[in-house]
């Protein structure tokens, strides 16, 4: 059986053992009557929907999709609470342990500078975990505390610094090799990278730790390609345990949307963090963004619109991001407080003024800035515990202001409390201008630039009838005619995250991990998770077309086929023996290309000299790429790659992934 058979077999049975049980509970749907639109063939619905929904197909899925039934698929998606995960992701997200833990406990384990510092001052115990102590080695000396506290000669300072002096102490690499024999020691100072690396997996956890902790920071990074998980997250924490939090988050987000099942949630899970967006790199943010989309976007994209918002109002991430842990009433005890001593703090209306353009009503909802004022005076007292430890939400009465307020025309009595905020959130929730909002933002990623709005205003009765069920809204976009028409197919233009995971689902890459898949994101414009503006990326195509991007992508799809990406790998195998080009180029975009895509494809393939460019170019990134391996160039810049250079089957899958056509779903 070929792969593509199997994998479309596999995925048959997996969806109808899942819809037994969706439909066990005899899930009852409701298709609005539908007016004479014209609509797609059956073919591209499933396409179409497969890149909408989805994260595009992969090998076998349009097929197997077509023969389990459209309708029933898109069932199972909008219900992924009763569908199991794809075992292959759960055993890849395994190692990426800060993506289960509390904010709390993440902090303990991989300590912040505030923390550290703590440490160096005596005000919390140093760990007693080896690999943990030799983290924190590093980071003493990554943020010059050992300097710092020598330059002050009070008491409290000599005893940091002695304490920063027996962390920084520097283990000698043939001391800890002393044990070993002497094949073993000879391997670890002399040999390949794959000699080094078996030698330290036979070795007990202890002392395979003790010798990656006695090895330079470029040793250990020319090891990491050839690494098995569990050391390669070793090298991980110890050549930039900073940096881990934010490597896991971007990794699991890009592995769940190449090997998830549940695709419409990894897709809502992207568009909703965008739609409530905090920066990672905000302060304490750094420790919160990983709890902010595990247990409050994610648990709610299919649930009530209504709960989603007051997730993420409470939410330490959101607090911290738009400054409402620091706002403080004008007239409250704290408030007072403040003016007798003459300190400027006040009220903060960041978070009110995002709630209603941003979060709700949208920028013409009709509000004025006196509402946004008010609206800022219900939530003064939401405010974080100790954020700079992980802190969890809190209200404090002494930041509230209890005068009177008045929000859109509604009087909110004096002396409400923490009611006043949950007042304007169930006031804002209900709002006509909420659902028309919301829903339009649904359809600008769903359907197109321009949806029609007969559907939006669909939606958003849907939206209104049940009290903000953001799965009936999505089913009622669904089930629209609208949502079907023909002009709708292709008419959205992929964002860097899209076109990166469906190029690697399209191609059933294998992804062992994926550091450069984030560094690509980067150069294409979408760092994940660190958008600064509340805005969130943008859901316009004109944002995502323009001539570097494009070549960014090229490179991107060129690279990949020819597993030219460490930590990709692509198996080309049952295209080499096409016939016809556009056999590939149809396989790899699961439809007809334009005739223009068409003839480009052809004319780089056919000119000799195209594929000598290409080949001289991954020629020239083979010091970039060992650059790599020894962990410089970690920031910004273009991919580091392998000079693996591409044959005529690569390169005529890569022009098809880089084409105009493919960028489009």
């Amino acid at each position: 059986m070929s792969r593509r058979v199997f994998c479309a077999v596999a995925l048959a049975c997996s969806l109808a053992v899942t819809t037994l049980t969706v439909y066990g509970k005899r899930i009852k749907t409701t298709t609005p009557e539908p007016p004479a639109i014209p609509q797609m063939s059956e073919d591209r619905k499933v396409v179409y929907a497969l890149n909408r929904l989805a994260y595009g197909p992969r090998p076998g899925e349009v097929e197997a999709v077509e023969k389990y039934g459209l309708d029933r698929w898109i069932e199972v998606q909008l219900h992924p609470e009763m569908m199991q995960e794809n075992p292959k992701l759960l055993a890849k997200l395994q190692p990426l342990d800060t993506l289960v833990m509390p904010a709390e406990l993440m902090i303990q384990t991989y300590p912040n500078p505030q923390l550290i510092r703590a440490m160096v001052d005596g005000r919390a115990a140093f760990p007693d975990d080896p690999l943990t102590r030799l983290m924190i080695r590093r980071q003493v000396e990554r943020y010059k505390i050992q300097e710092e506290a020598k330059a002050n000669k009070s008491p409290r300072a000599l005893a940091a610094a002695k304490r920063v002096d027996e962390m920084s102490v520097e283990p000698d690499l043939d001391a800890v090799l002393h044990g070993l024999t002497p094949e073993q020691q000879d391997a670890i100072k002399n040999g390949m990278p794959q000699d080094k690396v078996k030698v330290l997996e036979a070795l007990p956890d202890a002392t395979q730790i003790d010798v990656l902790g006695a090895m330079k920071q470029p040793q250990r990074q020319m090891l990491f390609n050839f690494s098995p998980p569990i050391l390669r997250r070793r090298i991980e924490i110890l050549n930039n345990a900073q940096q881990v939090v934010y490597q896991d988050l971007t990794e699991g987000k890009l592995l769940r949307s190449v090997y998830s099942n549940k695709q419409l949630e990894e897709v809502l899970t992207d568009f909703w963090f965008n739609h409530f967006n905090v920066y990672f790199d905000k302060g304490a943010d750094r420790d919160m963004v990983t709890s902010y989309e595990r247990d409050v976007i994610r648990p709610n994209v299919l649930g009530k619109f209504h709960d989603l918002l007051l997730a993420t109002a409470e939410s330490p991430a959101m607090l911290y991001y738009l400054d409402n842990w620091e706002s403080v009433g004008a007239n409250s005890e704290q408030g007072n407080n403040f003016r007798n001593k003459g300190l400027k703090r006040g009220l903060n209306e960041n978070y009110g003024r995002e709630l209603m353009e941003l979060h709700t009503l949208g920028v013409d909802g009709g509000y004025t800035q006196k509402d946004v004022t008010e609206v800022s005076r219900c939530f003064t007292g939401w405010t974080i515990h100790n954020p700079e430890r992980g802190g969890q939400f809190e209200f404090n009465p002494r930041l509230h202001d209890n005068g009177e307020k008045m929000v859109l025309g509604v009087k909110i009595p004096a002396g409400g409390g923490m009611q006043d905020g949950l007042t304007v959130l169930d006031m804002l929730s209900k709002n006509p201008q909420t659902a028309h909002f919301i829903s339009k933002e649904l359809a600008l990623r769903f359907v197109s630039d321009n949806p029609p709005a007969t559907m939006v205003d669909r939606m958003a009765k849907t939206f209104l009838s049940t009290d903000g069920d953001l799965r009936e809204v999505m089913r009622s976009m669904v089930t629209s005619p609208e949502f079907w028409a023909p002009e709708n197919f292709h008419a959205k233009v992929k964002t860097p995250l899209e076109m990166i995971a469906s190029a690697l689902r399209v191609t059933d890459a294998d992804v062992d991990y994926s550091f450069l898949l984030t560094q690509q994101l980067n150069v294409m414009g979408q760092p994940l998770y660190r958008k600064v503006e509340p805005t969130g990326y943008s859901l316009k195509n004109a944002d995502w077309l323009n001539s570097a991007a494009l070549l960014g992508r090229m490179n991107f799809s060129l690279a990949l086929v020819s597993n030219r990406i460490p930590g990709i790998k692509v198996d080309l195998t049952p295209y080499q023996n096409a016939a016809d080009p556009n056999d590939v180029a149809h396989e790899l975009a699961m439809t007809d290309l334009s005739p223009n895509t068409k003839r480009a494809i052809q004319m780089g393939v056919d000119n000799p000299e195209i594929l000598q460019q290409v080949n001289q170019r991954a020629e020239q990134r083979q010091d970039n790429g060992m650059m790599m391996a020894q962990g410089r160039n970690r920031r910004g810049g273009d991919m580091a790659f392998n000079a693996v250079a591409p044959d005529k089957t690569a390169l005529l899958a890569g022009l098809t992934l880089g084409s105009p056509d493919f960028q489009r779903r």
